[in-house]
């Protein structure tokens, strides 16, 4: 048999076992557009723009259907009632987590994003736990991320006024809020080890929201066998760990079982603890990954959505205008902002909501996987399939939000000026894989920029009209395009 013989049939083949897969399971699943051999639906979705596409297709098949991202198929969900049905209603059938190729080759089934089944549980009840016991939500915590701010607000004075892109200052507050976290230490802004993490972390969120990367993870194959920017990413994390391997061995010397101070220390004692009958759920290498994790969602989604919030107050300076006015009123000038202040500040609040609901920053939520056969909706889905559901679609209803192409607070806010609440807010997801640290993003949000914004005026580089809200890249995260400001001292 010549090689093109040979090519030939093996390419037949492969094609014939890609029919086989896709008409054997299409009776059961939700409807949708027909799929091609090996590359599914491929061709007829925008990897630059995929919430639209999913938009459009649901206009079509309902708010349930079915794409073939390759030869697997993912079921879309589009919508809060079917979201809402299926993370909340049936938060444990659809818990697991998606087939995500370049994350798998980073994560190996370890941390607590990536994983799942009982190891996945035991992770994510002891990082809820520790947090907790760390101060999550409460004081210690509190006064971590105000001395944080503070040391942003000092850094930002050393601009001068003169114009600066913010996107590195931005990030190093959250990060060291983290930093604080994990190993009980902050940097200095110029801390040559904490420049070379921050830059890792970004370079990663970029690169895993790049179309070549939702190729990848649609096609693994390519992984292995073409040069790219995967390979990057792989080695970015494995920057990340070797810098948190040595974290953790100065914690292993220097821990006191009396005096647990972070979270790395918590792990210790567990690991220590641990029964010997589950000798996997707490090794260094998933301390490690669990680690990068909490830093990948800590940092680089906290300071893209102050990027996205400091770029919208400078396209609408009268949102800016009126919560300066709001911090005036209920902080003044001579006290950081607390927690506190926020229901006193109802403006301030439903502006922070918006920018979230707005930049959508997410746009269609990590994967979810089902974890047994399940009928929903008059469709049986298979154990193991991926799931999709579209958070834009939510955030963007324009029958919770009128109008929600626009920027407009007033989606948070009753007739009264009070603060309204939605149960279409899903920016940090829902049911059993929502966000670890909501409740520390949110103070997080509040704080920074209520102290930036009771610090300094924002001044932008161009006409207020000329702003562009375009993101560069819209994949696994949405992020902002690159731009310039003064912070003006008050």
């Amino acid at each position: 048999m010549d090689l093109v013989t040979f090519l030939v049939l093996t390419f037949s083949s492969l094609i014939l076992f890609s029919l086989w897969r896709q008409s054997s399971g299409r009776g059961k699943l939700p409807p949708g557009p027909t799929p091609f051999p090996i590359i599914g639906n491929f061709l007829q979705i925008d990897v630059k723009n995929f919430s639209q596409s999913l938009t459009s297709f649901s206009k079509v098949y309902g708010p349930v259907f079915t794409l073939y991202l390759g030869s697997r198929p993912t079921v879309i969900l589009h919508g809060y009632e079917a979201i809402k049905e299926a993370l909340i209603d049936h938060g444990e059938e659809f818990a697991g987590r998606g087939h995500i190729p370049v994350a798998e080759k980073m994560n190996k089934g370890l941390g607590i994003v990536f994983s799942n089944g009982n190891r996945w549980k035991e992770r994510r009840r002891f990082t809820l736990m520790t947090l907790r016991n760390l101060g999550m939500g409460k004081r210690n915590i509190e006064d971590r991320v105000q001395m944080e701010a503070q040391c942003l607000v000092e850094e930002l004075r050393k601009t001068e006024g003169s114009p600066c892109d913010p996107t590195f200052i931005l990030s190093c507050a959250p990060c060291n809020v983290i930093c604080s976290i994990i190993f009980q230490n902050r940097f200095d802004y110029k801390d040559k080890d904490f420049l070379i993490l921050m830059e890792k972390i970004h370079e990663n969120a970029k690169i895993l929201s790049s179309p070549w990367v939702q190729v990848c993870n649609n096609f693994p194959l390519l992984i292995d066998y073409l040069p790219g920017s995967h390979h990057k990413v792989l080695k970015n994390a494995n920057y990340i760990k070797s810098f948190m391997s040595e974290k953790i061995k100065e914690h292993q010397e220097s821990l006191d079982v009396s005096n647990l101070c972070d979270f790395i220390d918590y792990y210790l004692i567990k690991q220590k603890q641990e029964n010997g009958d589950f000798p996997l759920k707490f090794t260094l290498e998933n301390l490690e990954t669990t680690i990068n994790n909490i830093f990948g969602a800590g940092t680089e989604t906290i300071s893209t959505t102050m990027r996205y919030a400091l770029l919208l107050l400078l396209k609408h300076p009268h949102v800016t205008v009126k919560v300066q006015e709001e911090i005036d009123c209920v902080v003044g000038r001579h006290r950081s902002p607390c927690m506190q202040d926020k229901s006193r500040m109802p403006y301030t609040d439903a502006v922070i909501h918006e920018v979230q609901r707005f930049i959508n920053i997410v746009p269609n939520n990590l994967p979810h996987a089902v974890t047994c056969d399940i009928k929903f909706r008059n469709y049986l889905i298979p154990k193991g399939t991926t799931v999709v559901t579209s958070l834009t679609s939510v955030l963007h209803d324009s029958k919770e939000f009128p109008n929600p192409e626009m920027f407009d607070p007033g989606h948070f806010l009753d007739e009264s000026g009070n603060f309204k609440k939605s149960d279409y807010f899903m920016p940090f997801s829902a049911g059993k894989r929502a966000c670890v640290g909501e409740g520390l993003a949110r103070m997080e949000l509040f704080l920074f920029l209520t102290t930036i914004l009771q610090n300094f005026k924002l001044k932008s580089l161009v006409h207020p009209k000329d702003i562009d809200m375009t993101p560069v890249v819209n994949g696994l995260v949405s992020l902002p395009p690159p731009y310039q400001l003064c912070f003006i001292p008050l």
